[in-house]
């Protein structure tokens, strides 16, 4: 059994899009993954399956959503592996100062890249700072001045519509979950 992370885009989020959790889990069972497990409101499943093809397995989920919950937004679909490379390689001292900065990671959608994606992705002078990474965009913003941060701006860019946002706390329960599995 390989360990997936499916990300969910704009569930549960400003009274829109509303799916229990528990409505998910039971979903994705019945379409027959193993070990289904939500963390948090915000659309993040840790699952099992014995298929192989990433591209059939996101089109099993996309359609199961579609089905059950009438879903239609894009789902980011990551291997175990990838998310440990995702947490892995991140920009040195990523994470580290939660007291001065906010931290985000932009999951992309492939086909796109993060070398495709940069260019697109706002930021501030002394505010905000992006880096590419394995699949990801890293995102940084100060927290003296998250109010002049361009992220909120990211959804009015074409290029948000094949992404999904998790903070790096997020990321980082995400990846404990899914290691539960794969050892």
């Amino acid at each position: 059994m390989k360990t997936y992370i499916a990300l969910l885009r704009g569930i549960n989020v400003g009274g829109n899009n509303i799916i229990k959790m528990a409505d998910l889990r039971e979903c994705l069972t019945k379409e027959g993954f193993s070990n289904v497990q939500t963390y948090i409101q915000s659309g993040n499943v840790i699952l099992q399956s014995d298929e192989e093809d990433k591209d059939k397995l996101l089109n099993r989920i996309q359609a199961a959503l579609n089905g059950t919950f009438d879903y239609q937004y894009p789902v980011v679909l990551i291997r175990f592996d990838e998310l440990e490379r995702v947490i892995s390689d991140a920009p040195s001292g990523y994470g580290n100062d939660l007291e001065n900065f906010k931290y985000d990671v932009l999951y992309l959608k492939p086909p796109l890249t993060a070398a495709e994606a940069i260019d697109e992705i706002p930021v501030r002078e002394n505010v905000d700072l992006a880096w590419e990474g394995p699949g990801v965009i890293y995102y940084r913003r100060t927290a003296e001045h998250l109010t002049k941060s361009m992220l909120n701006k990211l959804p009015s860019k074409p290029v948000y519509q094949q992404m999904t946002i998790r903070n790096w706390r997020t990321t980082n329960k995400i990846f404990t979950i899914a290691k539960e599995f794969s050892s």
